[in-house]
């Protein structure tokens, strides 16, 4: 028997994360992650979309603590992609016409620090990347780029939030006026451009 279970052990596949894995991830703040996770998981070659938790000092926060705003968390999205099907500039470009990268107070109608925009990058690589396309946009952009810290998933009332109460979903989005506040974004920046 001890045979048995040993050799079924060295055949079990490894759950150590990958360099790779690591290489086609990265992390999003714009507000709400319901409404980021939304943007997100619809575009081909997105593998994984995780709401979560990110860029703060407590271990393992709850959605209390970072609601509160004394966690100093910003709530925030792990994004997983096959970089045969989309690349992460494309991801930078979706990224940007789904915040509001000129409101440092929050997003839409959130408001305090834990709604705050970001790009926090996993490597060099995608540091460069996001730092040139915040240059191409406008001079007035406060979204900073900043290294990723520790993510923490949310909890699991929050994963896919819009597939599960989806009338909540598009109450709060069309409330908060996510949608009507990008399009003037967008606006801006083309002006700008």
């Amino acid at each position: 028997m001890k045979k048995f279970i040993l050799t079924l052990i060295l055949f079990l596949p490894s759950v150590a994360v990958s360099q790779n894995e690591i290489n086609n991830q990265t992390i999003f703040a714009a507000g709400c992650f319901w409404c980021i996770e939304y943007d997100f998981e619809k575009v081909k070659g997105v593998t994984s979309v995780v709401s979560g938790y990110t860029d703060g000092d407590t271990e393992n926060p709850s959605y209390q603590d970072v609601g509160s705003g004394r966690s100093g968390h910003t709530e925030a999205i792990k994004v997983t992609y096959d970089p045969k099907l989309v690349s992460y500039n494309e991801l930078l470009n979706i990224f940007w016409s789904n915040v509001d990268p000129f409101d440092n107070g929050g997003q839409f109608c959130d408001r305090g620090s834990q709604y705050r925009s970001g790009i926090y990058y996993l490597n060099n690589e995608q540091k460069l990347l996001a730092e040139k396309s915040k240059e191409k946009l406008n001079k007035s952009i406060v979204t900073p780029i900043k290294k990723a810290s520790k993510f923490y998933p949310a909890e699991d009332y929050h994963q896919d939030f819009y597939k599960k109460n989806p009338l909540r979903y598009k109450s709060y989005r069309y409330g908060c006026g996510r949608d009507k506040r990008l399009k003037e974004v967008a606006k801006i920046i083309r002006a700008s451009s």
